[in-house]
């Protein structure tokens, strides 16, 4: 009650004082909130971006062995090494359209924009709202 009592009793400057201190810091935090929610959904796109490139790598240097074993064993049932090449070279062409277009797409559907700050700034200009009013 004492607290309510020294409440009614501040001065209009002093509450406006207080709210824009308060308003000060509640901004400052929703900041930081911001910075550390999209450093967080940046990283994961990193991550997965690093493990796209290494896996394509990897992937490549077993990709020419077995091309080579199969252009070369398709070579000799055939009797004609170029159409074999030429045979291997679409199927893995096609190959690389499906995962390329998988890794975009997985890529594209990654959501970055910071929902938790969005939604704690409405939460803060309500209660903004609400504190003027």
């Amino acid at each position: 009650m004492a607290q309510q009592v020294m409440k009614e009793e501040r001065s209009l400057g002093e509450l406006f004082s207080e709210l824009a201190s308060e308003t000060s810091t509640l901004v400052k935090q929703e900041v930081a909130l911001a910075q550390t929610e999209l450093t967080q959904k940046a990283t994961k796109v990193g991550k997965n971006v690093g493990y796209l490139v290494v896996g394509g790598a990897i992937g490549y240097a077993a990709l020419l062995a077995f091309i080579a074993a199969l252009v070369i064993g398709l070579g000799n049932l055939l009797g004609n090494y170029w159409a074999a090449a030429l045979i291997v070279g679409v199927v893995v062409a096609v190959a690389a359209v499906v995962m390329i277009m998988s890794a975009l797409s997985a890529l594209k559907a990654t959501d970055i924009t910071p929902t938790q700050t969005v939604e704690t700034i409405k939460e803060d200009a309500k209660w903004l709202k609400d504190q003027v009013s």
